[in-house]
């Protein structure tokens, strides 16, 4: 791969992960933690999203694909790049090697939630109750709720320490005093996000929410 190309690339792929990739990330965890509202909010929440014009068009362009790329090409710099902890052990070698490891895990995650949730909605035209059953019913299962644990935590990290990467590489957070910042601030960003997501699955699970939709 010649060295304008892959600069391009990698451009590309540092930009796709934060617009539309880590927005969409936000914007679904933010609905789904509608259910801790209960099962009425998250269903009307999602009815809401549904209603989109063009949504499967817009799903295709502006998530699907540039996910698609942002993944197959963060699967091929985390199996070129070279890590150098094992001989400067710093916490920026470090957090490379999250980073790296997260992208795998987040896209595995990713892989096996699309799969349960939107294909099967579209496969079997689900409506938002009979999602939000689909939803609760793996989560109710402890296997699956600890993998989604471990990936929604992958994931909120890949997009926190990415976007601190993102700033770094577009020239934004030029110096050692502004980087110092930004570490903080993503830091504080993965905690809040992460309790979004976490408090979110635990919702889901909560035998009560189930009980709520046998109701409506």
């Amino acid at each position: 791969m010649s060295e304008n190309r892959s600069f391009f690339n990698r451009r590309l792929h540092s930009l796709l992960g934060v617009i539309p990739v880590g927005f969409f990330l936000l914007e679904h965890l933010w609905t789904n933690r509608y259910a801790v509202d209960g099962a009425k909010a998250f269903q009307e929440q999602v009815e809401w999203i549904w209603n989109i014009p063009f949504l499967v068009v817009l799903e295709i362009f502006f998530i699907f694909l540039p996910l698609l790329y942002h993944g197959i090409y963060g699967l091929y710099i985390a199996f070129t790049s070279k890590n150098n902890v094992g001989n400067f052990s710093t916490f920026r070698n470090i957090m490379f090697m999250l980073q790296r490891a997260t992208g795998v895990i987040t896209l595995i995650f990713v892989t096996i939630h699309v799969w349960q949730t939107r294909i099967q909605v579209a496969l079997y035209n689900d409506t938002s109750r009979e999602l939000a059953h689909r939803t609760a019913d793996i989560l109710s299962n402890d296997l699956y709720f600890i993998l989604y644990l471990i990936g929604v935590i992958a994931a909120v990290f890949h997009f926190s320490n990415g976007m601190w990467s993102f700033l770094v590489s577009w020239g934004i957070t030029v110096g050692p005093r502004a980087q110092r910042a930004s570490t903080v601030v993503w830091a504080v960003v993965f905690v809040l996000v992460s309790y979004l997501g976490i408090s979110a699955l635990f919702a889901f699970a909560d035998p009560s929410f189930t009980e709520q939709l046998a109701q409506r």
